[in-house]
């Protein structure tokens, strides 16, 4: 198979949550444990950094991945999911991973992988690794899929675990309280090994510190990290928190690496060039001033939502889709009534019918046309947008990769 044949046997004969949902979850680490022998435990070849949380892991990881880069360290970056290629998940110094490595991998695990039956995402990970360890990276910083405790990234020890925030979101899988969402992302906190809380709350904070507690993990608070307002690529009000879970994570891990004030402000200053993060407050054009962005929970959206609000505009445009799994009931209440909507579906198989989100939206006063598709949507608010309107395209992480 060549490199496209790779992916779309990747991504069609094998369940992905990403676009089939609850029947590519797996709520053990037995696979990925066989996967791991199977390879030779590449995970056990380089240091790592370990990051979950309910929002703010992508960004977080680039940040530390750029800071550490900028300090002269090889430096691997898994995240998910990518927004046009596959290959955006797996990164060594902003380079994606070549596909001839991706078509040798699958070719020679084919086998394996249909005989026990692996998901995608365990696949994925098992790539990952193993080409980490083969390119030997002085450390690779490991974005959690989902939760933490059954994650399939979960098999590695790292040198730091980071807990970026919890929100609900998944709550079909991880819980439908705080606190059970935070016992499963939880769940990435190892024996002995430090871990920064980036935000947290009285449903939350205990459970982290009895985890902490029993696994004997030394636990940092982000907001003890000193203030640094040295700017960052990434530009969205939200990153705030983040910086701070990024420069306490940093502090810890200058035990293992040399990493110097300078080197913490390039890393922020290169985060993009670095690590090629997209759809993080993410700015198309100037005048309509057109933003996108990822945030999909309630938790992400009320950010962004916030941000908006502080703009001066004379017309706000949404363009929106969603999947047909996400809590409207919680996530349609936070966008403004007084505002023009562009209803679409994502041209994926969760995507929600735009049909039906219209119907949903009007329940909450939010008015608006359908349209085909999100790029039908997104044209036709520049279309109706002055030069001093706002439009903002969100809703999924898959409208997003339609307009980047």
């Amino acid at each position: 198979m060549n490199y496209q044949e790779t992916t779309e046997w990747l991504f069609k004969q094998l369940p992905m949550f990403q676009t089939q949902g609850a029947s590519a979850y797996k709520n053990d680490l037995t696979n990925i444990v066989l996967l791991a022998k199977h390879l030779g435990h590449p995970e056990l070849q380089f240091k790592s950094v370990h990051v979950a949380g309910t929002n703010g892991k992508g960004s977080t990881s680039s940040m530390i991945a750029s800071i550490l880069q900028e300090a002269g360290y090889k430096v691997g970056l898994y995240t998910s999911p990518h927004l046009k290629d596959f290959r955006e998940r797996i990164k060594i110094n902003g380079l994606e991973i070549p596909e001839d490595f991706v078509v040798d991998f699958v070719a020679q695990n084919q086998a394996f992988f249909e005989a026990n039956a692996l998901s995608f995402f365990e696949m994925t990970v098992g790539l990952a690794f193993d080409y980490f360890a083969k390119a030997q990276v002085d450390v690779a910083i490991i974005e959690v899929g989902m939760g933490g405790r059954l994650d399939a990234t979960n098999i590695i020890t790292p040198l730091l675990s980071v807990i970026t925030n919890i929100g609900f979101d998944h709550t079909q899988f991880l819980g439908d309280t705080l606190a059970k969402i935070a016992t499963e992302k939880a769940g990435i906190i190892k024996q002995n090994i430090p871990v920064v809380i980036g935000e947290y709350n009285p449903e939350t904070q205990p459970v982290f510190q009895s985890k902490a507690a029993a696994e004997k993990a030394p636990i940092f608070y982000a907001h003890t990290a000193p203030e640094i307002t040295y700017p960052c690529a990434l530009k969205g009000a939200y990153q705030k928190h983040n910086k701070k879970t990024v420069l306490q994570a940093i502090e810890i891990l200058k035990a293992n690496f040399s990493i110097s004030e300078d080197h913490i402000k390039a890393g922020l200053h290169n985060v993009v060039i670095h690590t090629g993060l997209l759809g993080r407050w993410h700015v198309l054009q100037e005048k309509p001033f057109a933003v996108c962005d990822t945030a999909h929970n309630a938790h992400g959206l009320a950010e962004v939502l916030a941000q908006i609000a502080q703009h001066k505009y004379d017309t706000l445009h949404v363009v929106l889709g969603v999947v047909n799994d996400k809590d409207l009931d919680a996530i349609l209440p936070l966008f403004p009534k007084k505002a023009k909507y562009y209803f679409s579906k994502p041209n994926m198989p969760r995507g929600l019918d735009a049909t039906l989100l219209q119907e949903k939206a009007g329940v909450y006063g939010l008015k608006g046309q359908v349209y085909d598709s999100v790029s039908m949507a997104y044209e036709k608010a520049l279309s109706s947008a002055g030069s001093y309107d706002f439009i903002y395209v969100g809703g999924s992480t898959f409208v997003v990769a339609e307009i980047i």
